[in-house]
């Protein structure tokens, strides 16, 4: 079940946004917010590894955390791990214990934590964002088909490609880069199979450090585009910006990934280095699922896809203004089922 408003009107320009509100005045306790104005109710959020700022992922959370709390009168305290993710239990926890409710866990390592928290705050609402789903009654899962997203980033890489080469420097090898990297692929492929695509992934299986780690995403992309690659997808967080400086340096493109990064990054330089990006509109369903739970709403595992605008793509900086048509072509045929894209490879 779609939660009660749809990201097709909730659908806005992203930018990272920041609170000084540290949530810990007036907690809140019970299972859900029937009756409750937002006034009334203290949010609780866990980050992943690279936390607030991190221009990508994390902030597009944040991005919908603070409009809650200017819309519909939230107060709220986000915490974030230490770099290798060991603590997110404590996180849980120390939000639960400080009366937040509810409590979202931003990225798929929270789902085996998430579940083992919810079992002792059987009173708290827990949203995770990404990751399988949950028998908890107490934990809802938001999810997104990154996969559709991708792939017309990867129709976006074929059609600018001068070279016939692209590349993928992602976080880590994990189920949710993995779909990330299959859809581009495909999209890829649909376009032009003799496109050669190198994929390179910053840290092994699903460890998280390959999502803070701005350095290695460089040196990884500058071996890409020496190499003749000229246009790179980068699911990797925090990490995205060393990925759009060696893109810079090198007068290539990079493609930005669950923000508007051209918007985000903070830099005119890099900017021009930022082709486009795949939107991941974590933002809308953090808000949304916030909105639900003051309402007296069942906040409802849901999945999010090109249908609903839970993915999409960003058109600023102006550079895929020639082939937004195409673009919105292969969109629709995704969306008629007339194309269908594997979040595997």
């Amino acid at each position: 079940m779609k939660l009660a408003a749809g990201f097709a009107t909730a659908a806005m320009l992203l930018t990272a946004c920041a609170s000084d509100d540290d949530g810990t005045d007036d907690p809140t306790t019970g299972t859900d917010g029937e009756g409750a104005s937002g006034e009334d109710v203290q949010v609780g959020m866990a980050f992943d590894v690279g936390g607030r700022g991190d221009r990508s992922f994390n902030d597009s959370a944040a991005a919908g955390l603070d409009r809650a709390g200017e819309e519909l009168g939230v107060t709220f305290q986000d915490l974030s791990p230490a770099s290798d993710g060991s603590n997110r239990d404590e996180l849980l926890r120390e939000l639960a214990d400080g009366g937040h409710n509810p409590i979202l866990g931003i990225g798929y390592a929270f789902f085996e934590v998430m579940d083992t928290v919810a079992d002792e705050y059987p009173d708290v609402q827990f949203i995770r964002i990404d990751g399988p789903p949950s028998d908890r009654e107490n934990v809802a899962v938001m999810t997104f088909a990154e996969e559709q997203g991708s792939f017309l980033m990867g129709v976006a890489a074929a059609l600018k490609t001068e070279t016939g080469q692209v590349g993928i420097v992602g976080g880590n090898e994990g189920e949710v880069i993995n779909a990330f990297g299959a859809g581009f692929k495909q999209g890829v492929e649909a376009v032009d199979p003799s496109i050669e695509i190198e994929d390179q992934r910053l840290s092994p299986g699903e460890e998280p450090a390959g999502f803070a780690d701005p350095a290695g995403a460089r040196v990884a992309a500058e071996a890409m585009y020496q190499r003749g690659v000229d246009i790179i997808y980068t699911p990797a967080g925090d990490s995205n910006v060393g990925t759009f400086q060696a893109a810079a340096e090198a007068g290539k493109w990079a493609i930005g990934t669950d923000s508007d990064q051209y918007e985000t990054v903070g830099d005119p330089e890099l900017q021009e280095a930022i082709l486009t990006s795949m939107l991941k509109r974590v933002d809308s369903a953090v808000f949304e699922s916030i909105n639900t739970f003051i309402e007296g709403g069942d906040v409802e595992s849901t999945s999010y896809d090109l249908s609903d605008e839970g993915v999409g793509y960003s058109t600023s900086g102006g550079f895929i203004d020639d082939i937004t048509d195409e673009l919105d072509d292969y969109k629709q045929q995704i969306i008629d089922g007339e194309i269908e894209v594997s979040r595997t490879e």
